[in-house]
């Protein structure tokens, strides 16, 4: 399928030549939940593994809020949890002709778009090497700044001179000035993998409330008679509603 748009900014160091192809990557998978679920992952890899091989479990309910006696045991099915993980990525960069990429900007207590109209003031005079500016906007999730000239020939003079002493407030500033690359992928390549911790849990009635659910599941899987260890985590969603994890790496 089509992959979305995205920015991102690459931050690395300078490495010898003949590893200028590796690119570390840290993968953030969205996984959606049903209604009447639960994700619940254990300290121990082995403790999920044994859950998910025993299938079907029947969850005893005492907190209280069920009268009839057939209601406090509900049956619920554990299964693995598969994800896709990217393998291998291919990336091809086109350096953009009119742009340039601004770092280094000071903290200032301003705001970005306050910060943005100072250095479009000073970008757009030819007397500092620069021109019309035809947009500007900061990178998402970082510090840096994009200003795209509406003429050719402007940006890499400015990018030769790698760092030039900016007007801000009553101070002056020294910034970066950097290539400003887009990428497109080429090629991505990606491989199943199994979650060794955690386990989904389906077809939970919605009979309690849900904090009530999620203490009762709790304590049914981290007791070692059922099968079960440790609880790491659970996260519950009641029938009638969705929800999204989001898995990081693990660097436990």
């Amino acid at each position: 399928s089509a992959l979305p748009e995205k920015k991102m900014i690459f931050k690395g160091l300078t490495v010898n030549k003949e590893d200028m192809n590796n690119l570390m990557l840290t993968p953030q998978i969205y996984y959606p939940l049903p209604g009447g679920s639960a994700l619940i992952t254990f300290e121990e890899a082995k403790v999920a593994q044994r859950i998910i091989e025993m299938r079907e479990h029947t969850v005893e309910l005492s907190c209280g809020e069920l009268e009839e006696l057939d209601q406090y045991r509900v049956r619920v099915q554990a299964v693995p949890v598969d994800i896709l993980l990217p393998s291998a990525l291919e990336v091809k960069l086109t350096q953009r002709s009119r742009s340039i990429l601004v770092s280094e900007l000071p903290s200032l207590d301003i705001s970005k778009e306050a910060l943005l109209d100072k250095l479009e003031l000073f970008f757009s005079k030819t007397k500092n090497g620069g021109s019309e500016v035809e947009n500007r906007e900061f990178l998402e999730d970082s510090d840096q700044v994009v200003l795209t000239f509406t003429e050719d020939g402007v940006a890499e003079p400015l990018i030769e001179r790698g760092h030039i002493q900016v007007p801000i407030g009553k101070g002056k500033y020294l910034v970066k000035i950097s290539p400003c690359m887009s990428g497109d992928i080429s090629n991505l390549q990606l491989q199943p993998s199994r979650c060794p911790r955690t386990v989904l849990l389906l077809g939970i009635p919605d009979v309690l409330s849900e904090e009530s659910m999620q203490d009762a599941l709790e304590i049914h899987f981290q007791k070692a008679s059922r099968g079960g260890g440790e609880v790491d985590a659970l996260a519950y969603v009641p029938a009638g509603r969705t929800g999204v994890a989001v898995f990081v790496e693990d660097r436990g």
